[in-house]
Order: C-alpha cells, then sequence, then structure tokens
C-alpha cells in the first residue's frame, strides 16, 4: 500500500498566484475595491487566506482539556421557587446556573437546596453589594465541594448605572472584605468583568476587548497595590461576554481576550486562566419576527463555544418583550443540547485552531485591542477615561456608525430592515417595554446605555399599527 499522501501530485499553489487568477478572472475590474471589505473595526477582510498568512504570525492555542458547559439564567424572586425551577432546569439539560440576585431577601439555603454543588456550576448576578450576603453564602457553602463564580463587578455597575453601588469607598471596602473571605478558597471566582454592556451599547469588537482589558486591570492593579508581596491573592476573573452575528469575527473575538487576559495575567505573576461566559447579544435582536431570533442565537452560540467559552447561556428568542416563558427557555436550552450533543460540539473547542483566517482575524483583534488598552493606560486608565466620559463619547461613535449600517440595510436583520412581513402584530403581545427607558437621575457619571438596532423602527410599527 501506498503511503503517498493524498495531495502529494498537486503542485502547491502560492498566496501570489491565487491572487493573480483572481485578478485574470475580474476581468480589469478592480481586486481591492471589488473583493476587499472593511469591519466596524477597521480590519480589512481578504477574499482568500494561505498558509503565508501565517508565517511570522503569533498564534493563539486552547487547552486540549477545555470543554464548555450549557447555562440556564434564572432570576430569584423567591428563593424556593426559583430552586425548583433551577432543580428541573438541571435535570433538563443545564450544567449551570446564571442566578440573578435582585435584594437581600434571598435565602440561600433554600435557594440551592439539593443541588449538585460539585458537579453543577453556579454563577451569580448580584443586583445589590452586602458583603453580609455573600459572607451568608459563604457560610452554606463551607466544607462543600462547590464551583462557584460571584461575579462581584464594581466597575460594570458604575459603567451601567453611572452610580457605584454604595460609594467608591464603600464599594471598595465591601469587595476587600469579600475578597479576603474567599481568597483561600480556589473554587470560588470572585471578581467579574462584564463586557456584555459594551457590546449591546454599539462598542465594535476591539473596543470590546480593550475596554475588558482595561476594565480588568483595575482589579489586578487595585489588589496588585494592597497585596503586593502576594500575587496568588489576585482571584482569576470571570468575564460575561456578548457574542453578535459576525461568526468569524466572534469566534476570534473571544479567543483574542483569552490571549490578552495571559499577556496582563502574566505581568501581575497570576498563571490562572480567566472563565469566559458568554450569552448572545440583545444589540440585533428584534421584535417583529422575532423567531428569526432563535437562527440568531443558534449561530451566536456555536461563535462562543469555538471561540472558546467555558459557559455558554442561551437568550430567549422572546426574552426582550416576555417575562419568563417556560417554552422560550426550554427551546433556548435545547439549542445548546443539540450543538453538544447531537452536533457534537462539545469536541469542537479546537476546530478553530490553525484556520488562516480566523487565526489572522485573532491576531489583528488582539493587536488594535492591545494598542487602544495601551493608550486608555497611558491617559490614566478606565476609570479615569470613564469619568471624563471617553469611553461613553467613543461607543456612541461606534453605535452611530453601526446604525447607519443598519438604516442604509447594508446591515440585515431579516423580518426588520429586510423583507418585512406587514401582518405581524406585537402590541398586544409586550408584558416588558422592549425600548431603551429613559429615567433623569443624578449620577456620578454618563451611563453607558443599551439599545437595539432595530428600536426606531419597532417603534414606528407600534405606532401604525
Amino acid at each position: 500500500m501506498s503511503n503517498q499522501g493524498l495531495f502529494d501530485e498537486f503542485p502547491e499553489v502560492s498566496a501570489k498566484q491565487w491572487k493573480q487568477k483572481i485578478q485574470f478572472d475580474l476581468k480589469g475590474a478592480d481586486y481591492n475595491e471589488t473583493l476587499l471589505w472593511e469591519s466596524l473595526e477597521g480590519i480589512k477582510v481578504k477574499p482568500f487566506y494561505h498558509a503565508e498568512d501565517l508565517e511570522s504570525l503569533k498564534t493563539f492555542h486552547l487547552a486540549k482539556e477545555h470543554h464548555w458547559k450549557i447555562a440556564q439564567s434564572i432570576y430569584v424572586g423567591d428563593s424556593k421557587l426559583a430552586n425548583n425551577k433551577a432543580l428541573d432546569c438541571l435535570k433538563r439539560g443545564a450544567q449551570s446556573i446564571l442566578f440573578t440576585i435582585p435584594d437581600n431577601g434571598v435565602n440561600f439555603k433554600d435557594l440551592l437546596l439539593n443541588i449538585n454543588l460539585e458537579q453543577a456550576a453556579l454563577h451569580f448576578n448580584f443586583k445589590l453589594l452586602e458583603s453580609e450576603q455573600i459572607e451568608s453564602l459563604l457560610k452554606f457553602l463551607d466544607g462543600k465541594k462547590h464551583n462557584i463564580h460571584l461575579n462581584i463587578d464594581l466597575i460594570g455597575n458604575l459603567a451601567r448605572t453611572g452610580n457605584w453601588f454604595h460609594s467608591l469607598e464603600k464599594d471598595h471596602s465591601q469587595l476587600e472584605k469579600i475578597c479576603s473571605s474567599t481568597s483561600t478558597q480556589k473554587e470560588i471566582n470572585t471578581i467579574g468583568v462584564d463586557i456584555s454592556l459594551y457590546q449591546n451599547a454599539g462598542a465594535n469588537m476591539v473596543q470590546q476587548l480593550a475596554y475588558g482589558l482595561a476594565h480588568a486591570n483595575e482589579y489586578l492593579n487595585h489588589f496588585a497595590n494592597l497585596h503586593a508581596s502576594d500575587a496568588e491573592n489576585h482571584i482569576p476573573v470571570t468575564f460575561k461576554v456578548s457574542v453578535g452575528s459576525n461568526y468569524f469575527f466572534e469566534i476570534a473575538k473571544l479567543r483574542a481576550l483569552r490571549w490578552l487576559w495571559k499577556s496582563l495575567a502574566q505581568v501581575y505573576g497570576i498563571k490562572s486562566d480567566c472563565h469566559i461566559l458568554a450569552m448572545p447579544t440583545k444589540r440585533n435582536k428584534t421584535l417583529y419576527d422575532y423567531n428569526v431570533n432563535m437562527l440568531r442565537t443558534t449561530s451566536e452560540c456555536m461563535s462562543s463555544i469555538l471561540g472558546g467559552a467555558d459557559t455558554v447561556c442561551n437568550l430567549s428568542y422572546d426574552a426582550i418583550y416576555h417575562k419568563d416563558n417556560e417554552f422560550g427557555e426550554r427551546i433556548a436550552r435545547n439549542q445548546l443540547v443539540l450543538l453538544k450533543e447531537e452536533s457534537y460540539f462539545d469536541q469542537a473547542s479546537q476546530a478553530a485552531e490553525g484556520n488562516y483566517y480566523v487565526e489572522s482575524l485573532t491576531n489583528q483583534l488582539a493587536e488594535k485591542a492591545l494598542a487602544l488598552f495601551k493608550q486608555i493606560e497611558s491617559s490614566g486608565g478606565f476609570l479615569s477615561e470613564l469619568k471624563n466620559g471617553t469611553i461613553q463619547r467613543k461607543i456612541k461613535e461606534s453605535a452611530l456608525k453601526e446604525k447607519e449600517f443598519f438604516d442604509k440595510k447594508e446591515l440585515t436583520l431579516i423580518g426588520t430592515n429586510q423583507h418585512q412581513n406587514g401582518l405581524d402584530k406585537m402590541k398586544d403581545d409586550l408584558e416588558l417595554y422592549p425600548f431603551v427607558k429613559i429615567k433623569p437621575r443624578k449620577t456620578v457619571i454618563e451611563p453607558i446605555i443599551e439599545s437595539r438596532l432595530a428600536e426606531e423602527l419597532e417603534q414606528k410599527r407600534l405606532s401604525d399599527e
């Protein structure tokens, strides 16, 4: 039997030869104007990529033992009801739960009753910052094997609401108290960095990465000053990331994020990896022709998995206008179950490695984000840039550019700015207000406001019903 390779009889073709062939087939049309396009991040995308594109290019490798978990988001209005829902979700495909804790009335003993804490990773989204509440959770967890992500994010709350939870001094005091309690427990990830806010507000991918890195650096720098002699006091960070529909770019974005984190962590002597919690963006979700949202979230979950997310939490197709909907949540969870169990995406985390296009995008996004990160740091750091409004202004500029693409139909949302179904009626189905809420209040800084691309168009359609 011959050991000859399958393609050995074919001559190698260089990138130059490919380009010459393409230019010949264009019959006089300009190669750059016809086939190259530029992304919102300023990255020029070529019509083909070649092994030569990876020459002298640094590449990123995900750990071979990497696996991802299916997460279900649950709002804890009532501890016992939320517990029943969590147990049901865990029986039906969920492997991780993201609990949103709205107030101090949560009983963690009731909330976590009968949940296998060793198998089910738990994420928390605290709407208040009270160290006593965290202490009660830690007390319940004491002596138990678990995998907990507290996602405490002072800066994220400031960016989102315009205010600290309490005040700068009290917030940091509370955080230091919590970190002191969790510093010896490796199973607990205390710090969270919410990058999803920037994406949902319209930031491009380079901005998302740079702002996320600068956001994380504020925490690392703070704790480095507190524990200058002990780098192990720095608790690994959980990044919460929203993923859009630019499929290959989003894969590259998550890979670049992990790469950038490792570079930053190395400076502080941190060897532990970050944890990436990914979920579909709300920015491209629509009120009308809402079933298309399922197609969007499927693509976005695939990008999350191939990009190397550790946990993926899907978004229900009706999340922007319905309260809890068992059907919508089951469909969202089953989308991930299908990807994991029937499409073998549980074994696909390394599939993007070595792909000429994705590797090139990963490198370009990482380099551009690192340059912007350095610029932010030289200007005083992320908090300083938030306080003087630079971050907010840059995100608004990016969002406006994206909105112009949407208005010109260069960025398409099927059923919304293209191929509308004029028979769709939504006015009587709204359980939640799906648009930006304007509530004037006194704030320390200008908050970063999330908004969907389709809002203006949808408001007009609703008024015409």
